[in-house]
């Protein structure tokens, strides 16, 4: 041996040689080694501390199940905390520190904490923390925050790129050890299209290094057609429907900064399969004994990997312990590659003679009847304590013997990984022959085959032994832990049992149980098999914690792909866009779109460009760019009936060339958006919603149409892109019609307000509407969206002899208001419903639509509903805030809040603030004075209509 490298053997690179650094120390690898067993072939025993007690912790397993090796990696912005030594693969340059120590890994003054270990127990802190009450913002939280975690998050920017992948395949298969090759290559030969994912680097499993077989399978399915080969892919979840999350780490394992490690870093794969394969294997459990949890005790499943895979001896001197038949054969490997085995130590009384035979072949000493209750050496493993068990095997005879070893292998058992099968719902069977829960039943296209079914060949008869026997109490002696990365210990789940605690879902709350890093993957079977035993009850009865997404964790990066910074959603403009930016508007972003907010002259305040706009729509003409709004086109025989379901006021005898606002609401009866129908032709409509509610509310229409009406002949298409339009607004309107379009009529006899024509404006095909959001004469032109800023320019000139004026967003809110129009999202948030917002008598009365048996409920028709109305304030020239409460007096708390201010503005037009608001039964509050606490201020307000200019509507004709 060179350390504990071994002189032969294994799967890595022995040509190459490779740095890296850990805690600042330089050491050496090949290609091939994972960082943990690069750190157990240089001699490496200590790489972390315990998240409460800090105590010495080592390498444990060799997977994604690994609780103690837990470090940071990289340096810099592009540090990954938390990242598990057995699952990140070795390169050259590679940096990592351990976490959760100070001020280093061999001297961590956090260590102080074992000595309080008799307080420090579960739910300590809810009942410590209780007194003094002031102690809480000041010492209590500071201190637990600062201790909480393991690792640090990155301070900067994240300098990798992610990607995903859409794929469907008629088989996935998760878990490329043998059953799943040999499903994957079943599948493969039927023609079916398959995809395989596998964590590891190689295929093989658990097998890999030890069975050259699953070598052959891997090397015949890579040659079959229509396969693709996921290795370095862990699938994180498994959906409704057979959909799989799966995390592919792309060059991880490549040196930063290095041309091959250009391009995503990690790929998040959306896989759709008609059939799903799970062979996700089983993951050795640990045994419960004193200082289980020091450096140099290690799973045996896990020591054969490190033989087998990296040709590393994780000790010299090497006792097993177990409860079953697998571990001997990590004694007869560790023997056949030179480590002296002291002796295998057995809870049976009776071992298979099979077994024996074997044991006595390789000159190994087998302890029947024995356990392992303890461990000598303080740092790291020294020796192993063994005792004789009683013939019960409830307890131990006399005292221990101590076997001086370097490495304890234990095994108490294997555990299905149902991860996946438990995100579909998919039912357990505790099996009392194999001490473990495995699938039962059926999940529709799920199938689980190989060790994650339950198949255990090799493990033989097994004994439970939960707890192992020390001749103490529970509590005490050294600490027998469960739970190794969170310090939850066998006493811990008793105090839980003995506060009633028994659900199994308190007490993982109650003890941190499964809540680390891990996800309880090798103690949660251990800590509920004690959890039953303490308060009477079978394993099984006592059931499992809730299995839950992501399997192992994803980075945020990975989650969120290409989609980050300017991507994280698409920038939307207008076909007008580069004009208002070549006039200098200020943009604002409303949804995905950027739309003009207001237009400033040379040296205009917003305020001042605002008025400006507002007195010319009023006073003249004013044009606004509203492309944006969302467009859908719905056609069908079965249209005008299927609009009459989802709008609450009648569509059906709405007359083509006519256009009528309408409302929807959700089936609760709340206000869902609004916008106006046109009717283009008997089996043909044009609708309009809210700029950012045109995905949601196509997406509402398609869930109703194909989920509950799929009868309905309709057809729906959004068209949002399709058009431009420009909204002319202001008594000078008709004026600018006339000369982009003289041989339309746009008088109000022939061209009614709520109307629609087909004319030439412009030299351009247009669609023209009758329709106001100012309540002054308005025309909308809407024209093919490659002639948007054609038009645009038309209208400008044609509006030159007018004084037109461009006019924003804010100039729009301002303008609906005085007229007490709503607007989705102000006015509504989702509590809202038409009868609150006056909007009773427009709801149709003898046809049935969404929403409408929730309004016909007396709780909506309320008289202390909370109404939209007006305010004024007192003061003309104080603006409220938005959102602002309101009272009807202050006095001492606590004061009951009567609504708040849902808009609030300056208006030009009537030289005075305004304020829309949901006030607690304000249509009988008319006139009442009510007070909006501000900045320390009670601002006092009248409440009034909502409509403050042009009650009668007589503006909209001109």
């Amino acid at each position: 041996m060179s350390g504990r490298r071994l002189a032969t053997g294994g799967l890595v690179d022995r040509s190459r040689s490779i740095a890296f650094r850990f805690d600042g120390r330089t050491y050496r690898g090949h290609p091939g080694d994972t960082l943990a067993s690069a750190l157990l072939a240089n001699g490496v025993s200590l790489v972390g501390r315990s998240f409460k007690y800090h105590r010495p912790r080592g390498i444990l397993a060799a997977g994604a199940e690994e609780p103690n090796a837990i470090v940071q990696l990289g340096e810099g912005a592009g540090v990954e905390p938390n990242a598990r030594a057995t699952q990140v693969e070795l390169h050259d340059g590679l940096v990592a520190e351990s976490v959760n120590r100070w001020p280093s890994l061999a001297l961590d003054l956090g260590a102080v904490n074992q000595l309080a270990g008799k307080v420090l127990v579960a739910g300590f802190y809810y009942k410590t923390f209780l007194w003094p009450r002031g102690f809480w913002d000041k010492v209590y939280e500071p201190i637990i925050r600062r201790a909480a975690g393991l690792g640090r998050a990155p301070d900067g920017p994240d300098p990798d790129a992610y990607d995903k992948m859409h794929v469907h395949a008629e088989v996935l298969v998760v878990g490329g050890g043998r059953a799943g090759l040999t499903a994957a290559l079943e599948a493969a030969r039927a023609g079916g299209r398959v995809v395989l994912m596998d964590e590891q680097a190689a295929l093989g499993g658990h097998r890999l290094g030890i069975d050259p077989q699953v070598g052959d399978l891997a090397a015949e399915l890579a040659a079959q057609p229509d396969v693709t080969i996921l290795t370095r892919t862990t699938a994180t979840g498994l959906y409704d429907g057979n959909y799989v999350l799966g995390l592919e780490k792309r060059t991880d394992h490549l040196a930063p900064g290095t041309a091959a490690r250009a391009g995503a870093r990690q790929r998040l794969w959306h896989v759709r399969a008609g059939r799903v394969i799970l062979a996700t294997g089983a993951h050795e459990r640990p045994l419960v004994f004193g200082d289980n949890d020091r450096p140099g005790v290690m799973l045996a499943s896990a020591v054969r990997t490190y033989l087998h895979r990296y040709g590393v001896a994780p000790g010299g001197r090497a006792v097993v312990a177990t409860n079953n038949d697998s571990a001997y054969a990590t004694a007869f490997d560790l023997a056949q590659h030179g480590v002296t085995v002291a002796a295998i130590v057995d809870c049976r009384r009776h071992a298979p003679d099979a077994m024996l035979s074997q044991a006595r072949a390789h000159g190994i000493t087998v302890l029947q009847g024995s356990v392992v209750s303890g461990v000598k050496g303080r740092g790291r493993v020294q020796g192993a304590k063994v005792h004789e068990l009683t013939l019960e095997g409830g307890d131990v005879l006399g005292g221990p013997q101590v076997i001086d070893c370097d490495l304890i292998a234990v095994s108490g058992g294997f555990s299905p990984v149902v991860h996946l099968w438990c995100h579909r719902k998919g039912r357990l069977d505790w099996d009392d022959d194999l001490l473990c829960f495995k699938p039962l039943g059926t999940v529709e296209g799920v199938t689980v085959v190989g060790r994650a079914a339950g198949d255990l060949p090799g493990l033989g008869p097994i004994a439970p032994l939960w707890l192992v026997p020390n001749g103490q109490e529970v509590g005490q002696g050294p600490k027998r832990f469960v739970d190794v990365q969170n310090d939850v210990t066998a006493l811990d789940i008793q105090l839980s049992a003995q506060e009633n605690l028994a659900s199994v879902e308190h007490m993982k709350r109650w003890t941190g149980a499964g809540l680390g890093t891990d996800q309880g993957k090798t103690g949660n079977i251990n800590a509920l098999a004690l959890l039953a035993q303490w308060t009477g009850r079978d394993v099984e009865e006592a059931g499992t914690t809730t299995f839950r997404a992501p399997y192992t964790p994803v980075a945020f990066g990975a989650l969120a792909g290409r989609e980050v910074g300017s991507l994280i959603e698409p920038i939307r403009t207008t076909p007008i866009h580069p004009w208002h930016v070549a006039r200098g508007a200020v943009m604002e972003d409303v949804g995905q779109w950027k739309r003009p907010r207001y237009f400033p002259s040379s040296g205009e305040s917003m305020d001042d460009a605002v008025n400006r706009e507002c007195r010319a729509v009023r006073q003249g003409v004013g044009a606004l760019d509203a492309s944006t709004l969302g467009k859908i086109e719905v056609t069908g025989p079965d249209a005008a009936e299927f609009l009459d379901r989802l709008y609450i006021n009648p569509v059906q005898k709405l007359a083509v060339g006519g256009c009528r606002y309408g409302v929807m609401c959700r089936d609760d009866g709340m206000v869902f958006d609004d916008g106006v129908i046109a009717r283009l032709g008997p089996e043909r409509f044009h609708l309009t919603t809210t700029t950012g509610g045109a995905a949601r509310v196509l997406d509402w229409m398609e869930e109703w149409l194909q989920t509950e009406w799929p009868h309905l002949k309709v057809y729906l298409t959004s068209t949002t892109e399709q058009w431009s339009t420009v909204a002319l607004a202001g008594p000078r309107a008709r004026a600018v019609m006339q000369r982009l379009a003289p041989d339309l009529d746009t008088s109000s006899a022939v061209f009614p307000h709520l109307a629609h024509r087909t004319a030439t404006v412009a030299g351009l095909d247009a669609w023209v509407w009758r329709m106001s959001f100012s309540g002054e004469l308005g025309f909308e032109i809407n024209v093919s969206a490659e002639h948007g800023l054609a038009l645009w320019q038309a209208v400008m000139e044609a509006g030159r002899p007018e004084g037109i004026v461009p006019y924003g967003l804010e100039a729009m809110h301002i303008l609906r208001a005085e007229k007490g129009f709503f607007i989705i999202g102000h006015e509504t948030d989702g509590t809202v419903t038409p009868i609150d917002l006056g909007l009773g008598r427009m709801a149709a009365k003898k046809r049935d639509f969404l929403g409408k048996r929730a309004l016909q409920r007396p709780d909506a028709q309320r008289a202390d509903r909370k109404h939209l109305v007006g305010l004024l304030t007192e003061e003309a020239g104080v603006i409220l805030p938005e959102g602002g409460q309101l009272v009807a007096a202050m006095k001492q708390p606590p004061v009951p809040m009567l609504g708040h201010v849902t808009s609030s503005y300056w208006s030009a037009t009537l030289g005075r603030s305004i304020a829309l608001a949901l006030v607690k039964g304000g249509r009988d509050r008319m006139g009442e004075r009510l007070i909006c606490p501000v900045d320390g201020q009670d601002v006092a307000v009248r409440v009034v209509s909502p409509v403050f200019y042009d009650a009668e509507g007589a503006r909209l004709d001109g």
